[in-house]
């Protein structure tokens, strides 16, 4: 009986396992580039949202008449309850998705009729789960730009701030990483997919809850690093924790696929609107 039960486990663990794989292959592949399609080059980062119309399902519109006007070097806050928006946004930015109605461009032109791969060198994540890989820290850090040089992959760890933690491991740089990073802390595994996007030299940078599972001390050291980063580049970022964010050029607040407020910190703390709400909810 006892393997019999065990059997029975694998057995199941086999089939979940097969689901995933069927789900993979599956799966309809991204339509091919325009014909016409370009490369992006020497990009300035301005990006523009008009009147995007998006729904996942052709029944259910997810974004609702999305407009924003972005400039080179600005720094957009997206925030709002979850389920609002804010990383549909971003899959569209990413063309992960293509909108049914609407336009989105990146320095005057339309992302449609750029090519993805070129669209997506321009971009650089920091998520708030990071993927290490079973190698070196060196090789984890190259990821990003596979091309960069040694020196240049130590030059983006002193940028993101995590030079001083690599120092101390065992051996530094060619310390290789095991389990997806579970020799490391939270936070140095953040630390290293900060220096990770540094050394891609992107031209927009998006954060999508990049400190959102890591300690308030932690995020206080993390967040020097994403600074350094954001410097010059046009930079996206969704954050629950509004103390992330009350230094944005904009803020967007989200509601049901709605752009509701729109506008500083400090403005929006005026209007005693739904910013309002969020933000002094999180200090009761």
């Amino acid at each position: 009986m006892n393997e019999i039960s065990n059997q029975y486990n694998s057995l199941q663990e086999a089939l979940a396992g097969a689901e995933r794989i069927f789900q993979i292959m599956d799966e309809i592949p991204e339509t091919a580039d325009a014909e016409d399609a370009v490369p992006l080059m020497q990009i300035r980062g301005d990006v523009q949202f008009k009147d995007v119309m998006f729904g996942y399902n052709t029944d259910k519109v997810v974004l609702n008449n999305i407009s924003l006007d972005v400039k080179a070097g600005q720094k957009i806050a997206l925030v709002g309850s979850t389920g609002a928006g804010k990383t549909t946004i971003i899959n569209l930015l990413s063309r992960f998705y293509d909108i049914q109605s609407g336009q989105i461009t990146i320095d005057g032109t339309e992302i449609k009729k750029i090519r993805r791969s070129s669209l997506r060198q321009s971009l650089a994540m920091v998520l708030q789960d990071t993927h290490l890989f079973t190698t070196t820290v060196m090789e984890n850090i190259r990821y990003g730009r596979l091309e960069g040089t040694d020196e240049e992959v130590i030059a983006a760890s002193i940028l993101a701030g995590a030079h001083s933690f690599i120092q101390r491991l065992p051996k530094a740089y060619q310390t290789v990483i095991e389990n997806d990073g579970g020799n490391l802390s939270q936070g140095q595994r953040q630390l290293l997919n900060i220096a990770r996007a540094t050394i891609a030299r992107p031209s927009i940078l998006i954060l999508d809850e990049a400190t959102s599972s890591i300690d308030t001390r932690t995020e206080q050291i993390i967040q020097k690093g994403i600074d350094q980063l954001m410097q010059g580049r046009t930079s996206f970022v969704i954050a629950h924790r509004l103390s992330t964010v009350h230094n944005a050029d904009e803020i967007m607040v989200l509601e049901h696929g709605e752009i509701i407020e729109r506008g500083t910190h400090e403005a929006l703390l005026k209007q005693k609107g739904r910013y309002y709400d969020l933000y002094t909810g999180q200090f009761d």
